[in-house]
């Protein structure tokens, strides 16, 4: 089954040596060579200010690299999104980006006539965490507090579901990063 996919690559630093835009590009391209649909969003390429009050968040107007994330989110039936945990959850870049893009009006409804708002309802999401520590580490011991965080508090508050998770830990090893690597281009084969 062929799907329209929106992959944010989520790591702040623009340098092309960052595993997860190599992440991001395996999966673009096993997406593509199986017939789907992709748009890449790159947060580090976007100018995305922080929102500094409830008004600006509600009120204003969203800046033009939110928009064309809108478009694209929009646009897509599957979103992957991919990034490093850093102090134990996604950059302050990538949250900057969830504030700007997720606003009443295209994520959550404006008025909430009901207890879940969500306007992006029937799209899918797999969230990709890269770490030092090995995955199952985090998940035992730091309970995978932040990934939920997204989870719930974003990704689900606006609708979306299924969502599926993917931790490549232990990524200054060689061989976890291939592991990884294919891990990510079967799962852009799949669309999944």
């Amino acid at each position: 089954m062929r799907r329209r996919i929106a992959i944010i690559d989520g790591h702040p630093d623009p340098s092309p040596e960052r595993f997860c835009h190599a992440l991001a590009d395996a999966y673009g391209q096993a997406a593509e060579h199986a017939g789907h649909e992709v748009r890449r969003i790159v947060v580090a390429e976007a100018v995305i200010p922080f929102l500094r009050s409830a008004h600006e968040w509600t009120d204003g107007t969203p800046v033009p690299a939110a928009r064309e994330a809108q478009e694209a989110l929009a646009w897509a039936e599957h979103m992957v999104i991919i990034y490093p945990l850093w102090l134990g959850s996604m950059p302050a870049l990538l949250k900057a980006f969830f504030e700007q893009v997720f606003r009443p009006g295209f994520a959550i409804a404006r008025e909430h006539t009901n207890r879940w708002p969500g306007l992006l309802k029937g799209k899918s999401a797999r969230v990709v965490v890269t770490m030092g520590m090995p995955g199952w580490f985090y998940r035992l011991f730091f309970r995978a507090h932040s990934l939920k965080s997204l989870e719930r508090n974003i990704l689900k508050f606006s609708g979306i579901g299924p969502i599926h998770e993917t931790l490549i830990g232990g990524v200054e090893d060689e061989g976890r990063r291939k592991k990884g690597l294919a891990a990510v281009q079967a799962l852009g084969r799949q669309g999944r």
